[in-house]
């Protein structure tokens, strides 16, 4: 199974307001496993950079000033993409940018079909947890020690790792990959909002139940808890 796991940088938190996307990182991986094909590209956001987000991910506007428009090379973020599942922590964030750019050269969205959320599956899998990225690198033992700002494609090869350990890690065997990856794509989706409970069976024992019982009992020479 091919999936793309990816991240972006971003000048700011709502692309709707006018906030663009600086740089994206994704990772191709097949059936668990790396591959070593990956697409990173920045981007010029046509706007400066607020110090905030700088702060954050450390691009500024000089740095990004001769980069590329988004526009320039979306043809080839989509051919690396093609139709695979992609993973993002907190992925309605990044799919949220992804498709502003594309509107905004004239181009089809993503379909959130194709969203798997770690976020979501980790709150899954470890309830009241922190669900950072650092976090669950500090959970599964992933060295971030090279981590000092946010990158794209670092955090997506640190997500990488994270996402196997969140699926059961690759000692995992595989009857049971397919039936992991379905259930966890189901949770990420949200789509376990729909499922039907059955009412709780009752537990308490009938009257009848309870006679029989004590006709049971009296049969039972010098019982033990008689003494």
């Amino acid at each position: 199974m091919r999936e793309i796991i990816f991240d972006t940088e971003t000048t700011g938190l709502d692309p709707k307001s006018g906030d663009r996307m600086v740089e994206i990182g994704c990772i191709e991986m097949v059936n668990r496993v790396l591959t070593g094909r990956t697409f990173h590209a920045y981007f010029n956001p046509e706007r400066s950079m607020p110090s905030a987000a700088e702060a954050v991910h450390g691009l500024s506007d000089a740095f990004l000033a001769n980069k590329p428009l988004f526009a320039g090379r979306a043809g080839e973020l989509l051919e690396f993409l093609e139709d695979s599942p992609l993973v993002a922590h907190n992925a309605g964030f990044d799919f949220g940018f992804l498709n502003r750019e594309l509107e905004l050269c004239g181009l089809g969205e993503v379909s959130r079909e194709r969203m798997v959320d770690t976020v979501a599956i980790a709150r899954v899998r470890h309830p009241g947890a922190k669900l950072s990225l650092d976090a669950l690198c500090t959970r599964y033992g992933i060295d971030r020690s090279h981590r000092t700002k946010h990158g794209a494609l670092l955090d997506a090869e640190l997500l990488a790792q994270v996402y196997v350990e969140l699926l059961g890690g690759r000692q995992i065997g595989l009857e049971l990959a397919a039936e992991s990856q379905e259930s966890v794509t189901v949770v990420a989706r949200s789509v376990s909002k729909d499922r039907q409970f059955r009412p709780p069976r009752p537990h308490a024992a009938s009257e009848a139940e309870l006679a029989a019982h004590a006709e049971l009992i009296e049969t039972i020479n010098s019982p033990l808890w008689s003494g």
